[in-house]
């Protein structure tokens, strides 16, 4: 029987399947699992055209409230979309260091958007959007790169909103600004909103908080402990739960035959990890879903090197402050409430904060 069991479980690609979202005992529609391991209790998103606040999930089931009065805090789902690596955002930032040299010296702008069409291969019109691009973000306010962090205090359609430019990649910044968060809801009893993209993420709360001092208690020596904390009780974590024990042989998908049902699975997978815990925190395979997630989802081992460099002074910590968000957290900053936009308002309202930009910067002259 032990064969049979082992032959018709083994395997490493988990069940997944699509979950159920619910207002109480009404259906919603469906979401993708891995859509919503990324939710957090608090999270707006959208789904059929409205806008719902996710509570909770038991299983393969989500729940939600309507939410007419918020707009979404998640940006649409990108689904395999492979996010930008720690290398290759690296590269973008040294680029980003030159641009604010040659612009901070006076270069002349044919010189620059030569030095543009140099050093990206791209043609004149492309160098000439990109010289624009980089010069709005100059003359309104600072531009960051891989050895300086922009910390950009600044307003948006719901009030105050922390932007933090590091381009690192989306796994580093995942990493964190969880680990942000945490910070604060742990030395400040706050709860926050976060928003991660490839180059960035922010922070907005409806209460006031102590960003700084927050920031500068993660260290790169105990990130891991408070990683682990972060994600304990996470969407993420519960999942990633599941693969792993389902690996391990722990949660069987099929006995004696019969199929069982994912969402029978995740609920056995919770029950177990909640025994887990209490029987031993340090368990192999509590241990490898909390490795999957810090360092298959997100990258922790390049997060605790920027850290590091925030301590050794290599790279730089700066704050601003903006009335309006700088062209380059505007689409950080509005990723989720432009996907409740028709095509033709989204142009608008682009144009129309563009055109706002560009009065700030003209009232400076």
């Amino acid at each position: 029987m032990g064969r049979v069991i082992y032959m018709t479980n083994i395997g490493t690609i988990p069940d997944e399947t699509f979950v159920t979202v619910k207002i109480g005992e009404q259906t919603i529609g469906k979401l993708d699992e891995a859509f919503v391991e990324k939710l957090k209790p608090g999270d707006v998103f959208v789904l059929g055209g409205d806008t719902y606040t996710f509570k909770f999930s038991r299983g393969m089931v989500a729940q939600v409230t309507a939410s007419s009065q918020r707009p979404p805090t998640v940006p649409r789902w990108f689904s395999e979309m492979l996010p930008l690596s720690f290398d290759l955002a690296n590269e973008i930032g040294r680029f980003r260091k030159l641009m604010n040299e040659k612009l901070c010296s006076g270069k002349k702008k044919e010189e620059i958007i030569d030095f543009i069409h140099d050093y990206l291969y791209v043609d004149k019109n492309a160098a000439a959007a990109v010289y624009q691009y980089f010069y709005e973000q100059y003359s309104f306010a600072e531009i960051p790169s891989n050895t300086r962090i922009i910390i950009e205090h600044t307003k948006d359609v719901r009030g105050n909103v922390i932007v933090f430019h590091t381009l690192f990649g989306r796994r580093v910044n995942d990493c964190l600004s969880r680990a942000v968060a945490f910070a604060i809801s742990r030395t400040q009893h706050k709860d926050v909103e976060i928003g991660i993209s490839d180059n960035g993420f922010y922070v907005r709360s409806d209460k006031k908080f102590d960003l700084m001092t927050a920031f500068k208690r993660i260290k790169s020596k105990e990130l891991r402990k408070v990683m682990e904390f972060a994600i304990d009780k996470t969407e993420v974590m519960k999942r990633r739960f599941r693969h792993c024990a389902s690996r391990a042989l722990m949660i069987l998908r099929i006995y004696k035959g019969k199929q069982k049902r994912v969402g029978r699975q995740q609920v056995g997978s919770m029950i177990l990890m909640s025994a887990l815990k209490r029987i031993d925190p340090d368990f192999s395979i509590l241990k490898e879903a909390k490795r999957e997630v810090l360092e298959d989802l997100m990258d922790i081992e390049n997060t605790e090197k920027v850290i590091k460099g925030i301590e050794n002074k290599s790279i730089k910590l700066e704050e601003i402050n903006t009335d309006m968000p700088s062209p380059l957290a505007f689409n950080l900053v509005v990723q989720g409430y432009t996907d409740i936009l028709k095509m033709e308002d989204k142009i608008e309202f682009l144009k129309r904060m563009h055109q706002n930009v560009l009065a700030k910067i003209s009232l400076r002259k």
